[in-house]
Parts: structure tokens; sequence; C-alpha cells
């Protein structure tokens, strides 16, 4: 048995529900995650104390905030959020007086569950990929739940994020962006309560768009790039912050925006100019280093931008370091 006990069992039962224990800066979504096979919750009240690792949770009835007490004052397994083991104990209060709506009140900020995957499946890319065709992404932080693998997509106005929602929401990501193995996905999309998420490095799990000089955490390119020197002997192509890519079976039209769309989501893209040259469409790619540019090159070499096999990329570092681009 843990030293701190788990529940206060000489309180007076309460609808409302105190946890302790939780993560630093626990989600909302993350509480209601944990409590609702026990009933419906009509209000929270996150990150409270001074470490802010508690809150309070409502329940509709007194007997749905009872039995998720008593569940877990028999079970031999501890509540978990984020694999900390939270405490939990009836409120001295009888409601949670907030002010916070708990319906599904419109955000900038998206809350999206993809059903049928698991958290290495599905890149941080792709899905930066997929929410930006409704407008510029801000800012995502990808997470692992009890409901399976999560992302918070934070845009810069409800309307964007709402537009999105209601296209996405119950469709699955295209199959050419999922890994052979995985037969269908399929998103649930809700608001968070979220306004502005904290990110703190570009990294595999989260990235901040609007930030470039972020730092990097190793973990955001570990595995990506390829061996500086061949081992094969042969001469290895001079790396290069600018990218031209050579596009391949122009079904589509491909602007300046498609490409920002399909570059961006490995970094801060500086500069685009599109040129034809040999009958075909090419275009020089420039971003703020080598680095960001050698893990777009890795990833999206010999793949498609639209699904059929239309507008395929060959990329290649371009001799240039920095574009003169006058329009």
């Amino acid at each position: 048995m843990s030293s701190q006990p788990q529940f206060r069992y000489t309180q007076t039962p309460s609808k409302v529900l105190h946890l302790r224990n939780l993560p630093w800066e626990c989600a909302e979504e993350e509480l209601v995650e944990l409590c609702k096979p026990f009933g419906r919750i009509v209000n929270t009240m996150c990150n409270v104390g001074a470490n802010r690792n508690q809150a309070f949770v409502e329940f509709a009835d007194l007997n749905q905030a009872i039995s998720m007490v008593s569940y877990y004052a028999s079970s031999s397994e501890p509540a978990q959020v984020r694999g900390k083991t939270v405490y939990i104990q009836y409120s001295n209060r009888q409601e949670i007086v907030n002010n916070k709506s708990s319906g599904d009140v419109v955000g900038n900020v998206l809350l999206v569950t993809i059903e049928g995957v698991e958290a290495g499946d599905v890149s941080i890319d792709v899905i930066h990929l997929v929410f930006s065709a409704f407008g510029f992404v801000h800012k995502i932080a990808t997470f692992e739940k009890a409901a399976g693998f999560q992302a918070l997509i934070q845009y810069s106005d409800a309307d964007t994020a709402l537009n999105a929602r209601n296209a996405l929401d119950g469709r699955s990501i295209p199959s050419y962006l999922l890994p052979a193995h995985i037969s269908s996905c399929h998103l649930r999309i809700s608001f968070s309560a979220h306004k502005d998420l904290n990110i703190k490095f570009q990294s595999h799990r989260s990235r901040d768009y609007t930030n470039p000089y972020l730092p990097v955490n190793s973990s955001a390119i570990e595995g990506t790039l390829q061996p500086t020197v061949g081992v094969d002997g042969k001469k290895k192509e001079p790396e290069s912050n600018v990218l031209l890519a050579s596009i391949e079976n122009m079904q589509y039209a491909v602007t300046v925006d498609v490409l920002h769309t399909v570059f961006s989501a490995f970094g801060y893209v500086q500069k685009i100019a599109i040129f034809e040259k040999n009958g075909g469409t090419q275009a020089l790619i420039q971003y703020p280093d080598i680095t960001t540019a050698a893990v777009a090159k890795e990833s999206l070499e010999g793949h498609c931008i639209y699904d059929g096999g239309y507008c395929k990329l060959h990329l290649s570092y371009s001799r240039h370091t920095d574009l003169n681009v006058k329009v």
C-alpha cells in the first residue's frame, strides 16, 4: 500500500471530487477521460494549487461521484494520468463555480483523437499537413491517453478551428500518409479549453510553427538523417539549407501556397521560388538551416503531394543558400 492515502474516507460524499498528484498542467481533456466512465462531467477546474497539480471534477449526479471513489478504493490498480498515480477524495464543495461552461464551446484549439493507430503510426508532420489545409496551424502537441493517440491543434481563431472540425470530424487520414499496416483511422474532434499551447521545444511530440528559433529536441530528427560520409566511398551530395524540388506527373496545379503547406510541416520556410525548366516544374525551398532541409528532404523524397501518385517530389540540395525573391 502507498504511504500516502489515496482516499479520505471520513468526508461527506459530494458530486465534486478533488484530484491530487496530477501531472503538471494537466489538461481538462485528460481529467474528463479519467472520469467519464463513471458518469457525465458537467464542470472542471484544472491546474489548482501552487504546483498546478490538483483539480476538481463535478459529476452530474452524486451517485456517479460515489461510484468513481468506490471503484478506485477497492481496485488494485490506482487511478492514473500520464503514468502518475492520482489521489481522489470528495470535495468540501458541492459544485464548481468558475463560470466555465463544459459543453462543446467553440475555441481556437482542437482536441483530436486519432482512432485505430498507435502513437508512432502518425507523425506530427502528417497531422500538420492534414490540418494546414484549413488555415495556418500555430502549434501542435501530441500525447497518449487511455482514449488513444491524441493531439491538440492550435489555430489563430475559432472560425478556422470550426471549419477544420466540420470538415474532418469522423473522416480518416488519407491512406497514402499512413504506414502500410494501418487499414483505416478515424479522427474524433472536439474543442479544447486551451487558448494558447505552451510548447517548450520542437520535437516529434510538439511543434510551434510561429517560432522558428525555438530549440529543437534531438528526438525531433533522431533517425532521419543519413550519415554524412558515404560508406561506399562515393562522393556525397553537398548539403544546403535550400532544396531543389522537381515535380513529376503534374495533374494538379502546384502553387507557392501548396508547397508552403507541404514543406512547412518540417520547419519554418523562409522563401519559395517556382519556375519551369526543361519542360518541367521545379521549385526552390529555403529553410533557415541545413538540418531542417535535410529532415524535409529525407521525409518527402519520392512522395506525392496528392493521392493517386500525382505531383511526385524528387528532391536534391541546391547550390543556393539565400534565394533572391523579388516578388
